[in-house]
């Protein structure tokens, strides 16, 4: 199972036929490995991976990382607060964290004007949020073990005679 979760993860466009003469096993086991998967909660998604540096509409829109500390609710801890906040479209992902501040969210937008209200309006009107603190991300370089820039410069240094 753990080989062939470890292809898909490379590469998810690879065929049955492909993943099971890679693996030693037959299209059906892999097909019904793949479904169990699938089943089981472990495989949520397929998608595509796009470059934001060249996708001209990722390129519009604004990223941001947003530091959290709110005060947990008795008996349902971060969890409650966590559910309210990852429904919001602009929330791509939320992270409960260690350290100095409890959830990690990273949200995009159209502006940073629409960032702004998101955290003004949204976030930090929900019960139990004490502070926040935006971060707004200027370039991606690498992000899921992808790299995004690609390396144009001659860094050799010149010699001379």
């Amino acid at each position: 199972m753990e080989e062939i979760l470890n292809l898909l993860r490379e590469n998810a466009r690879l065929s049955i036929e492909d993943i099971a003469a890679m693996t030693k096993k037959t299209p059906e086991e892999v097909k019904a490995i793949i479904a169990k998967l699938e089943a089981d909660g472990i495989i949520l998604k397929y998608a595509a991976i796009v470059n934001p540096e060249k996708d001209k509409e990722a390129q519009e829109n604004v990223m941001a990382e947003i530091q959290i500390q709110v005060q947990p609710q008795r008996e349902h801890g971060f969890d409650a607060i966590a559910d309210r906040i990852y429904r919001f479209p602009q929330v791509k992902s939320l992270y409960l964290m260690s350290g100095g501040y409890d959830f990690k969210i990273i949200i995009e937008g159209k502006s940073l004007k629409e960032v702004a209200l998101f955290v003004s309006e949204k976030l930090s009107t929900l019960e139990g949020v004490r502070s926040t603190k935006t971060n707004f991300v200027l370039k991606t370089y690498k992000e899921n073990d992808i790299v995004y820039v690609e390396d144009e410069h001659d860094r050799r240094e010149g010699v001379q005679a």
